[in-house]
């Protein structure tokens, strides 16, 4: 009977792609079958013994398979599948009685390139501000926690027993009870406790340490917070040859290693056993470089498709990034019914709880029972409700649509890939600061950030992006006289909170465009309605009779992205049209006071003497588009970034293939056979 191997690895061939592409094995024989030219299994465990047993047989390299350094957000028995694999054709990095790929790379550490070892510093600059690490299923330490600022604090990190990685290490059970005795013994000034393994708290697996520490009376670190921030807490960390020692090192902290994990031996870990074998000397970052960087494979969840351990980094930071910021309770205002899952999308935690109601007298008192907080549609605020939430001293977090946000209107109900949220005000409304105004007005940009600023706006401008990114099939040519100047007025719904916000007497498209044609008597004006204006949503329309005069051309239907490389100047009330002509080297003429207006970029008819700073367009592009949107992706509900938010509005993405019902079982498994040169294996029984 074959025996199978059950794991979850989704993207298998992605991972795999060196090798090539992948198939199942499902026979046994005395001969190889055609094209075979390596069989994979899961490292050294028994579970990958009969691949091993049929590389001998057939005169096969066998190559191992497991999970990489940075693996998940959740862990792999809650189903998370791994965005990191490793994949060693030599041996693996847990087995201590043999070289592997990992250790021959870092055996020679002046391979590493120069990119190699650049990514390797800002992966641990990243590790570092984030607390990502392998798992990143718990939240940070309360910072207010007192532990180990009171008094030196030592961890002793526990281990599942019948951990394969402790033979592969060269231990066994008992030497963890040594190693917790040689904590005690050499650390009698500090408090030492045992990182117990979560498996083994509700008993679902034994433990090296449990019984040992319980005996000693020493404490028991199992609350559910992240390793990265207990670890910065600690004077020391011993460990036999969890990986739990790698972090902590790249967290900046001593270790000492009674067993041979793969960054033992090298002499930046104080070891209680030798291994001859590695000679050679690597520095931390040299480490990273290698087992992150380069021996490490990744796959990008969003995209499904092989990258770097950066990206992946990323990913995970933003993901923990999300689920801390919104861990407690949070209920939600102003949000329609059908349109609660999109939000869910963005501000969802897996510590957290997100409640959709509609406002009641005693909302803001119930809110303050639970010790939570209020999202709010800015656009839907309760007039009173600032008022009432700071009486009962509960915060009032404002939501709005993002500047790069979907492919079609939020009228029609297309979802979003971007949005705003701020805590103090809301970047339309000038009356008071908001998070962005403060960010713009403060905020010191780095060189590399504002680099990204300026390749992320070369990008929108190429792609020809916009807010709603409104494809059509409308030439819209602008016929002005050769040399006349051109004006493009993009009209805005009327009652919008933008319009109503904006501080001057304009408040309607009509009077903005008796305005421009007062100031620009002899220019070519071009009028776009407003697409949500355009599609009978919202208010706003001006009829053709009182556009006489005003506007020597209306362009309705057509991608306003069109239009910017076919005019001079753009002028506003307070359009986010305004921040996408600036993007395009335009004149912009602003009538109200949108959140670009004011820092020298524009020319503004209104005073906004609080904007006291003098921006570049790319700090404006860093600080609206880099700091203060946040995106989320449409298909995997997952925190993004600009740049997939705007692949993904430039490029959309096919519906999601789906497996037959009857080919589902098969999502859970990885079977041995890499490499054939055949499109596919037949199934057999």
């Amino acid at each position: 009977m074959q025996q199978w191997v059950a794991w979850n690895v989704l993207h298998l061939p992605q991972f795999l792609g060196p090798e090539g592409s992948p198939f199942w094995l499902w026979r046994r024989g005395r001969h190889a079958p055609k094209g075979l030219k390596a069989i994979a299994g899961i490292g050294y465990k028994d579970s990958s013994a009969q691949a091993r047993v049929l590389c001998k047989r057939w005169g096969l390299p066998y190559i191992a398979i497991e999970d990489g350094f940075l693996r998940s957000s959740s862990l792999g028995i809650e189903g998370d599948t791994p965005m990191s694999l490793v994949v060693d054709p030599v041996g693996i990095h847990y087995l201590a009685d043999r070289p592997s790929l990992l250790e021959n790379i870092l055996q020679d550490p002046a391979s590493l390139t120069a990119a190699e070892l650049d990514s390797a510093r800002q992966l641990i600059a990243l590790m570092r501000s984030s607390g990502i690490g392998k798992y990143n299923n718990a939240p940070d330490l309360d910072p207010n926690d007192p532990l180990g600022r009171e008094r030196p604090l030592v961890l002793v990190v526990d281990q599942t027993a019948g951990d394969y990685s402790i033979p592969g290490g060269g231990l066994c059970e008992a030497d963890y009870v040594r190693m917790l005795d040689a904590a005690l013994a050499e650390n009698p000034d500090a408090e030492v406790r045992v990182r117990i393994h979560p498996d083994c708290v509700g008993g679902q697996k034994p433990s090296c340490l449990l019984a040992a520490a319980t005996e000693r009376g020493v404490t028991l670190e199992a609350r559910p917070v992240s390793w990265a921030s207990l670890a910065r807490r600690a004077r020391r960390v011993y460990i036999g040859t969890s990986q739990a020692g790698l972090e902590a090192l790249i967290q900046g902290v001593p270790v000492t290693c009674f067993g041979l994990p793969f960054y033992a031996g090298w002499g930046l870990t104080d070891d209680r056993m030798p291994i001859a074998r590695r000679q050679a000397r690597p520095d931390l970052v040299q480490l990273v470089a290698a087992a992150y960087v380069r021996y490490c494979r990744y796959v990008d969840p969003l995209t499904s498709q092989p990258t770097d351990a950066l990206t992946v980094a990323h990913q995970l930071a933003r993901q923990k990034a999300r689920d801390s910021e919104f861990a407690g309770h949070f209920t939600v205002l102003g949000v329609k019914r059908h349109k609660q899952h999109n939000v869910r999308r963005f501000f969802s935690s897996r510590w957290g709880r997100l409640d959709f109601c509609e406002d009641r007298p005693a909302l803001v008192t119930d809110v303050a029972a639970k010790g939570g907080k209020l999202l709010v549609w800015a656009a839907r605020e309760p007039a009173d409700l600032k008022a009432r939430a700071s009486r009962h001293g509960v915060a009032v977090w404002r939501i709005e649509d993002g500047f790069l946000r979907s492919n079609g209107l939020g009228a029609l109900n297309a979802p979003a890939l971007s949005l705003v949220l701020d805590r103090s005000g809301m970047h339309f409304d000038a009356s008071a600061s908001s998070d962005l105004e403060s960010l713009l007005q403060h905020e010191e940009f780095d060189e590399a950030t504002l680099a990204e600023a300026a390749r992320l706006r070369e990008r929108i401008v190429t792609l020809g992006a916009s807010k709603f990114n409104l494809k059509s099939d409308l030439a819209g040519q602008v016929c002005a006289r050769p040399g006349q100047r051109r004006i493009l007025v993009p009209g805005q719904v009327e009652d919008d909170a933008s319009v109503r916000c904006s501080a001057g007497p304009l408040l309607d498209n009509f009077e903005l465009l008796k305005q421009v044609r007062l100031n620009a008597p002899d220019a070519w004006i071009v009028y776009k309605p407003h697409p949500d204006v355009e599609a009978g949503k919202r208010h706003g329309a001006v009829s053709s009779d009182r556009l006489l005069g005003l506007a020597d051309q209306v362009l309705p239907g057509i991608d306003i992205a069109r239009l910017y490389g076919q005019v001079d100047e753009v002028h506003t009330l307070s359009s986010t049209a305004g921040f996408e002509a600036l993007l395009r080297g335009l004149t912009v003429v602003t009538y109200g006071t949108p959140f670009y207006a004011g820092w020298g970029l524009t020319r503004d008819q209104q005073p906004l003497a609080r904007r006291t700073r003098r921006l570049t367009l790319d700090q404006l592009v860093a600080g609206a588009l880099l700091r203060y949107a946040r995106y989320a992706d449409l298909q995997q509900a997952m925190p993004c970034d600009a740049w997939h938010a705007l692949t993904c509005l430039s490029t959309p993405r096919p519906p999601r293939l789906t497996l037959p019902a009857r080919l589902l079982p098969l999502r859970n498994y990885t079977r041995t056979m890499l490499g054939c040169d055949r499109a596919s294996v037949p199934l057999k029984d």
